[in-house]
């Protein structure tokens, strides 16, 4: 059973890969009636577009030239997101991976991050009631001025047995090597130039290492609804003056 949003809310959810951004986002959203934005998913959608296209990846100039072609359509329902490349369905596509080895590099070029930019900011205003947006850099890019911003965090050890699909009982060396990705690709994302990994001054951290999915879920409701609570409280007086 839903609940009821009492007053249309932006939030900003950011941190860097198996913190639970996508499972978290996509439960509040749907928990409170709002829309769901997975910004990380245009990223990779432009990726795969590259990859299937044979633009150089590690050629930043082609890819700035190439930036503007394909049309990436981003659905919001958070019970059935979708996400479309020139008409394609490209949601299995983009998961693989090759995208995943090659993401960072085609988000990095700055003419990359400015089109997709304006496309989630699109999404974001347009959003009736409100939106939940997750990514890398929303609460201090892309939607600066969002009614509420969360940082998920989480050890390296706790991210890499989320990535890889089980918290007991992986192999070992499977999940050093994972691990090794994910700082791997965090050092990429907060260390590039244009839009780097980073928590807004004003977000709220989260440390998600010891916390269940369900805990982290109710975690962040709490904290939209009293954002939502203390926006109503302000419209009301507002209006009595």
């Amino acid at each position: 059973m839903e609940t009821a949003a009492p007053s249309a809310v932006i939030v900003a959810i950011d941190g860097p890969s198996g913190t639970g951004k996508s499972s978290t986002s996509k439960a509040v959203a749907a928990k409170l009636g709002l829309r769901y934005l997975d910004t990380g998913a245009q990223y990779r959608a432009i990726t795969w577009w590259m990859i299937t296209n044979g633009i150089d990846t590690d050629d930043p100039h082609a890819i700035a030239v190439a930036a503007g072609k394909p049309g990436i359509v981003s659905g919001t329902d958070p019970a059935a997101p979708t996400i479309t490349v020139d008409g394609l369905d490209a949601s299995g596509p983009i998961r693989t991976q090759e995208v995943t080895s090659k993401v960072s590099a085609v988000s990095a070029v700055p003419e990359v991050r400015i089109l997709i930019t304006e496309l989630q900011r699109s999404i974001a205003a347009s959003a009736e009631g409100g939106i939940v947006v997750e990514g890398r850099d929303i609460g201090t890019t892309v939607l600066p001025d969002a009614d509420l911003k969360i940082f998920l965090t989480a050890s390296p050890e706790a991210r890499a047995a989320r990535r890889s699909g089980e918290l007991r009982g992986k192999d070992a060396t499977d999940l050093a090597a994972t691990r090794e990705a994910l700082i791997k690709r965090d050092a990429a994302d907060s260390g590039r130039k244009t839009s780097p990994l980073a928590k807004a001054d004003d977000a709220v951290e989260v440390d998600t290492t010891e916390l269940t999915l369900d805990q982290v879920i109710e975690c962040v409701v709490t904290l939209v609804v009293e954002r939502q609570s203390r926006d109503a409280d302000t419209e009301k007086r507002a209006g009595r003056k």
